[in-house]
């Protein structure tokens, strides 16, 4: 099987609290640079079918031209190439241009059998490239992904389970496809000393607009139908903590019950 698996440089989840809103906004985040954890769960389950199927791995990330910690994470968890999208015209693009480019990449690598994709990015958190890249390319999209249950490379089908809030759901659907995985899908891999030798020495082509065949109307702000104007962090909740006294156990228990019944809880 020939797998696509979309991936992209984030803020370290540890440094997002620390993160100035407008810097998110700007684009210009000044924090440690990681691999999305989300993509590692995709990455990983395009190891795990290509190990059991054959075939190839090959990374797309979109992002500024240094934004290559998630494509060399992949290659050095596993995968066989990687390439990135970047351009100037691309910046100010929206979740779906992003879709867009992401696909134009897509059809310009050929023949692929699945394109998997993280449950969403922890910096926009909107999971809506994943839907907008299906869309795009006009084929099967399947969300939050929990079970890859059998594939079948000759009949060109695909089930998968669905994680839902309130169960599971079980999809059938034909092949190439697109699907989007949760945590619950696997445990990613660590990346081996040769991998990360194979990462530092890989050579990622950086493909801009017309590599895409697309049109500078198309990508970035003017493509774009939202543009994040600001971003702020809730304010602060002002929390006062009351310790209920009591002789025995079921004083205090009395107390609080009375109290809770007083502040209309129960």
């Amino acid at each position: 099987m020939n797998i696509l698996v979309t991936v992209k440089q984030v803020p370290d989840t540890a440094e997002l609290p620390k993160i100035d809103p407008s810097e998110v906004v700007s684009g210009n985040i000044k924090a440690t640079q990681i691999l999305n954890p989300w993509d590692e769960y995709a990455v990983e389950e395009a190891l795990l079918l290509k190990e059991k199927f054959g075939g190839k791995v090959t990374a797309i990330s979109f992002g500024p031209a240094d934004a290559r910690e998630g494509v060399k994470r992949a290659i050095a968890m596993g995968a066989d190439a990687a390439v990135m999208l970047s351009d100037n015209a691309f910046n100010g693009s929206d979740a779906i241009v992003t879709g867009k480019l992401l696909a134009a990449a897509a059809k310009k690598l050929g023949d692929f059998d699945l394109i998997i994709t993280g449950r969403s990015a922890v910096d926009g958190d909107s999971s809506v490239v994943p839907v907008a890249l299906g869309r795009s390319l006009g084929l099967p999209m399947v969300t939050y992904v929990a079970k890859v249950r059998e594939v079948d490379p000759d009949g060109k089908t695909l089930t998968v389970e669905r994680l839902l809030e309130d169960g599971r759901e079980v999809v059938t659907m034909p092949l190439p496809a697109v699907i989007s995985v949760v945590k619950e899908i696997n445990e990613p891999r660590y990346p081996t000393f040769m991998g990360i030798r194979k990462a530092t020495r890989a050579k990622i082509p950086v493909w801009g607009t017309g590599d895409l065949g697309l049109d500078a109307s198309e990508v970035g702000e003017a493509g774009s139908t939202v543009k994040w104007t600001n971003l702020r962090k809730p304010p602060a909740r002002k929390v006062e903590c009351e310790i209920i006294e009591g002789e025995t156990v079921e004083e205090k228990a009395k107390t609080l019950v009375d109290r809770l019944i007083a502040e209309k809880v129960i």
